[in-house]
């Protein structure tokens, strides 16, 4: 696979909208679909777009996407809406007061009404399975805006900025220090298709789903597991982590937060990382509990660039899977 390495968008020109690598029409529910070349496009894409956006300004003028949220959201929410504004499209979020999947209305019901009105749809929702079902009655793109199992917008997000700060992926080393949830399960993908290796701390009983390791190795991916957060960061490019608790698990909060406290990202695990780590958070972040205030805020800090990326990745996206 050739290396992914940052391009100059100063002197190569937008990538053409009819270059999609055969995305158009297709729905992204799991970076584990993605090949490597689709996932460094997509990269790219996002690359360009965030250089020029000028030049995409219309890509999508009279597209029109669907929200569907039964999460709550910010960084989601607004980047997609801004996202499909600034490409000159439009977008309708829903709540699960609106729409009430599988209780109100059935989702392939859902689903095949909206395939009347709208482009594409992006689910933010609490199971996967609720995704597979509106990609399986829909006849447009379904995007994977969340579920319990993976988050493969923050993925793209998070590896764009990677690129941004160290100027290439492959050989870098990410370490991943907490609970083995959906961001986590998303990146493993990722890794796999970038050449990223991917060390990653978690008590025992809370490690990555079996499967998405096995899936990853399977495409060649540098995965290591390990209960020792010392191990998994020692001389890391970049240490990530995310809340102890997901939405959905708040009834398990007290029991993580006890299991979880060695875990803490603090000043004295970057040390251990090296001065070259930079900290990673797909937010929100429970300050005080898995990441202090002192490494959030820190110069090492790239989270807020995390933040900013989803735009740009999410504009690629619905560039690459509705401009057709």
């Amino acid at each position: 696979m050739p290396g992914l390495d940052v391009v100059s968008p100063e002197i190569t020109e937008p990538w053409p909208l009819e270059d999609q690598s055969g995305l158009a029409g297709r729905d992204l529910l799991s970076l584990r679909d993605l090949t490597p070349g689709e996932v460094e496009f997509l990269l790219h894409l996002a690359w360009r777009v965030k250089a020029q956006p000028a030049r995409y300004r219309q890509a999508l003028e009279g597209k029109a996407l669907a929200l569907l949220f039964e999460k709550p959201s910010l960084r989601t929410r607004v980047t997609f809406e801004l996202g499909m504004l600034q490409l000159g499209g439009h977008s309708v979020c829903l709540g699960p007061q609106e729409v009430g999947l599988g209780k109100r209305e059935a989702v392939k019901d859902v689903a095949r009404n909206l395939s009347r009105w709208v482009d594409a749809i992006a689910a933010r929702v609490f199971s996967h399975q609720s995704l597979q079902e509106l990609a399986d009655h829909a006849s447009v793109p379904v995007i994977n805006a969340l579920t319990d199992i993976e988050h493969p917008c923050q993925a793209l997000g998070d590896y764009l900025t990677l690129l941004e700060h160290k100027g290439h992926l492959p050989g870098l080393t990410l370490a991943w220090v907490g609970d083995g949830n959906n961001v986590l399960h998303s990146l493993i993908y990722g890794a796999a298709c970038l050449g990223v290796h991917l060390r990653v701390a978690t008590p025992t009983g809370y490690e990555p789903a079996p499967q998405v390791v096995a899936d990853s190795r399977n495409r060649g991916g540098g995965i290591v597991l390990t209960h020792d957060p010392v191990e998994a960061v020692a001389h890391a490019d970049a240490v990530y982590t995310d809340v102890w608790a997901s939405m959905g698990q708040e009834g398990e909060a007290e029991v993580r937060r006890k299991v979880f406290q060695p875990y803490q990202v603090n000043a004295e695990l970057m040390v251990k990382a090296g001065p070259q780590a930079l900290f990673m958070h797909c937010l929100p972040a429970r300050r005080g509990l898995e990441v202090t205030d002192e490494v959030i805020d820190s110069a090492s800090s790239i989270v807020l660039d995390q933040a900013e990326n989803r735009l740009h990745v999410q504009k690629a996206i619905l560039l690459a899977f509705l401009a057709y």
